[in-house]
């Protein structure tokens, strides 16, 4: 995974997986969006944009399908439920 920290605007840190090709935007809210299918070129152009923002914005969050952070696609969870692991569910 390749990351890019940013010191001004709304975005603070881009990760990036060129393995499963997934984005994924640290803001200064705390939030986190990730995007699918976004190329490498793309991840590159937004790390050395002026204004990384405006570039999201421009480029990148209406052109990809939204991921779910920490999950790249095809990566699932452990398969645990809330019942499995504290005990309850099938009696």
């Amino acid at each position: 995974m390749t990351s890019q920290v940013f010191t001004s605007g709304r975005i603070r840190r881009a990760d990036y997986d060129p393995g499963t090709r997934q984005l994924e935007l640290h803001f200064d809210n705390r939030s986190v969006l990730a995007y699918k299918h976004v190329p490498q070129e793309v991840f590159r152009r937004l790390c050395s944009a002026p204004n990384p923002a405006t570039y999201w914005e421009d480029r990148i969050a209406e052109e990809y399908p939204k991921g779910t952070p920490g999950k790249p696609e095809g990566q699932g969870g452990s398969g645990k439920t809330l019942g499995d692991l504290f005990g309850g569910g099938s009696d």
